[in-house]
């Protein structure tokens, strides 16, 4: 008999139902969600769909949802995917539920999760996973990938056994060495979530335009300052370093094109969570993406006042959401400087 390992999502939103809905068939899943969230899978069941043309659909009563943290006492492996504001939160829900030794992989934007959750739980592997691809909803309980990327996971063997599942699941696991690296990296790209929310445009669109892409540049730059001066050197994740990016970026509308066919496939359904959480009327990340950037560029002496804008304005959009003409942001962003 094939081994169908228990795991459990916790924090069942877009990435979470996603990869959930992926490992379905090759392993045993509990889907541990908001109230809201919950309800709308009982209601829809789960549709999956990816750019690659996957598609999955599984019916209501075949979901194992639930809503409390005691639903995870069983897991033999937890998904942390809740957003990063609520980490601590659910470290402190998971210590006094789940078994001693559990593996607990955190898949969240951001670099210090992990960290988190390992101060939490003592006597349990907690290993930083990277999720590179966009995630949105067309529609009730349908979950999308949007662009293209394989999942990293920090290298263990606390989750040999987990591995097949994946790799069955078409979400195969890249192991790791280095994650503050690759986890850093992804911030980096990262940085355009909140661009791309303030455009209102999908990422696709956004992207072939130049004056959006130099915004994204002029944030990397900082970004690329600031680990520089701490001494931090970020993954490769795409074809090209990560320090190349913002020169490439900045090239015009068909060098980068031709470019980008080869770096990363976007779909015209992708968005960045920012999008998607301002949409929803909930709280961004982006003191956890470009807040990050403000935070180690100020512990290094430095000053990073383009994404500190970018902070900003993306709290004014979460009281009052507002599009942006990309030159005038861009205007917007040299006059923080």
């Amino acid at each position: 008999m094939i081994y169908r390992p228990r795991i459990a999502i916790y924090g069942a939103g877009m990435v979470g139902n996603y990869l959930g809905g992926r490992l379905h068939e090759h392993a045993r899943v509990r889907f541990i969600a908001r109230p809201r969230i919950a309800a709308t899978l009982k209601e829809h069941g789960l549709k999956i769909s990816d750019l690659h043309g996957h598609r999955q659909y599984i019916a209501p009563d075949a979901l194992d949802v639930q809503t409390g943290p005691e639903a995870a006492h069983d897991a033999e492996l937890v998904l942390v995917t809740v957003k990063s504001a609520a980490t601590m939160e659910v470290a402190h829900e998971l210590s006094s539920v789940i078994a001693s030794g559990v593996p607990v992989i955190s898949f969240q934007n951001g670099v210090r999760n992990a960290a988190e959750l390992r101060a939490s739980l003592p006597g349990h592997t907690v290993l930083a996973g990277m999720v590179p691809f966009n995630v949105t909803q067309p529609e009730p309980g349908h979950f999308h990938q949007g662009s293209s990327g394989e999942l990293t996971v920090e290298r263990s063997t606390a989750i040999d056994a987990f591995l097949p599942a994946f790799a069955a699941s078409g979400t195969a696991l890249q192991l790791q060495d280095n994650m503050q690296a690759v986890l850093w990296a992804k911030l980096l790209i990262n940085l355009n979530n909140p661009l791309n929310a303030l455009s209102g445009l999908p990422l696709r669109e956004e992207l072939a335009l130049r004056p959006w892409r130099r915004c994204l540049a002029l944030l990397q730059r900082e970004g690329l300052r600031a680990l520089d001066a701490a001494g931090i050197y970020p993954a490769q994740l795409t074809t090209l370093p990560a320090r190349w990016l913002p020169n490439v970026l900045s090239l015009p509308d068909a060098l980068f094109n031709r470019m980008a066919a080869r770096m990363l496939a976007i779909d015209p359904l992708a968005r960045s969570s920012t999008w998607e959480d301002l949409q929803a009327g909930r709280r961004t990340e982006v003191d956890y993406i470009n807040g990050e950037i403000v935070a180690l560029a100020g512990s290094n002496g430095l000053r990073a006042p383009a994404n500190a804008r970018i902070v900003a304005l993306i709290r004014e959009a979460e009281r009052s959401y507002v599009r942006w003409d990309a030159m005038t942001l861009l205007n917007e962003l040299r006059s923080a400087r």
